[in-house]
């Protein structure tokens, strides 16, 4: 994304093109900005072998899943649905892990059937089930366990999934009970201690600090795992590029588990891999001024991106043409959702801007259109890709029709 001649393009198709052809608001994402984004992944971690799976829940664009599929990519899902959209994409079942703390019986019945990788269990009752399916249907299945390692991320409460007082994973007692039941169980092959401490994380401490834990489990245990899985979490810049998580520390960090544990390693990610390559464009309907500040009425809402009004983000805004003209008051860019908390961001010195004018909202690829909704019966968005000069519809705009 940058600006050519004054005018914002996306590879190298301007935006105010894309809202004339295909209408606002619209999502983009570009494959260049993807390709790049998992050749990086993969450079970070080439040292040491590794199953990378994409985490479907950040971004549940089939035809964007089947791209990522073609770098060799595996899948982390944690629904049904998520399991059905992954094999339809084309992924390995050999490269799917599924995870979560309430799968029912036919989620798990169904994840057997379709011989999946792992079923990373989260409880002890969970453990029972898969159990009793397996062996029902003279099965054994290959499981992990999900261990809370009780680390605090350093990221929003709302997104921090490995402290104690959080709902996912079991903490160490537990952890060695479950071990045993699965050593001593004819249905269960256990070959995975997964954790997972958050998401949006920028700093690699956490991590540091979730190895150490999971070296000393491992210890305790004495039982030799075939897989650790790492989850996701890795952040990326939203506002500050200066913020970014230190992929090296984090690599020597694993390579250092590794020399004591003979293992291979399963990554999660989904933002790192999708968060910067997706932007919204939408266009100015009313400009509503007031006495502090303005409100800038967009067409987009926080049901076509609900990150501002759910984890107050902020994502990066910009006009789709440059001027020199400054707003002397701060504008408030909101939606049409009668919602108060149906805003996008506020910004000073923003360029002046009129109605009709097209802005485009940055970093919205995770956790964008699979968080949107239908809200006040709004029609979703349509889905481009982008790749240099060429637009391929990835997903029509809902029509009203669609919805009655």
């Amino acid at each position: 994304m940058k600006y050519i001649k004054k005018k914002l393009t996306i590879d190298k198709v301007k935006i105010e093109d894309i809202a004339k052809k295909f209408d606002t608001p619209t999502y983009c994402y570009s494959h260049t900005q993807l390709r790049q984004n998992i050749n990086n992944f993969k450079k970070n971690f080439k040292s040491f072998s590794s199953l990378i799976c994409f985490a479907i829940k950040s971004n549940t664009n089939i035809n964007l899943i089947r791209e990522i599929q073609k770098f060799g990519f595996g899948a982390d899902v944690v629904s049904l649905g998520e399991l059905m959209m992954a094999l339809k994409a084309g992924i390995n079942p050999k490269k799917i892990v599924f995870s979560g703390v309430g799968k029912t019986s036919n989620e798990i019945s169904y994840a057997i059937d379709k011989k999946i990788l792992l079923i990373n269990a989260e409880s002890k009752s969970e453990i029972k089930e898969i159990d009793r399916i397996a062996r029902i249907k003279k099965k054994k299945v290959q499981i992990g366990i999900r261990l809370n390692p009780n680390t605090d991320a350093k990221t929003l409460s709302q997104i921090s999934t490995g402290k104690k007082e959080n709902k996912f994973g079991v903490n160490e007692k537990t952890f060695l009970e479950l071990v045993r039941y699965c050593q001593n169980s004819k249905n269960i092959s256990l070959e995975c201690l997964s954790v997972h401490i958050g998401s949006q994380i920028l700093d690699h401490k956490p991590y540091e600090k979730m190895l150490n834990i999971v070296d000393k489990i491992i210890v305790k245990t004495k039982h030799k795992f075939k897989f650790i899985d790492l989850g996701g979490g890795m952040g990326i810049s939203y506002e500050d590029d200066s913020k970014k998580l230190n992929y090296s520390k984090y690599n020597i960090a694993i390579k250092k588990f590794l020399k004591k544990h003979s293992t291979k390693i399963i990554f999660e990610p989904g933002r790192s891999i999708v968060g910067n390559i997706g932007f919204l464009i939408s266009k100015v309907i009313y400009i509503k001024e007031n006495d502090q500040k303005d409100f800038v009425i967009l067409d987009a809402a926080m049901n076509d991106l609900m990150r501002p009004a759910l984890y107050g983000a902020n994502h990066k805004t910009l006009p789709s043409i440059k001027t020199n003209q400054k707003s002397k008051k701060i504008y408030e860019f909101v939606g049409p959702i009668c919602e108060s908390t149906d805003k996008f961001t506020s910004l000073k010195n923003f360029q002046k801007l009129k109605e009709k004018d097209i802005i485009m909202m940055c970093d919205v690829g995770a956790y964008g259109m699979s968080l949107s909704s239908n809200y006040n019966v709004r029609p979703k968005p349509a889905e481009l890709l982008i790749e240099g000069s060429k637009i391929r519809v990835i997903k029509k705009r809902q029509k009203h029709k669609d919805l009655m």
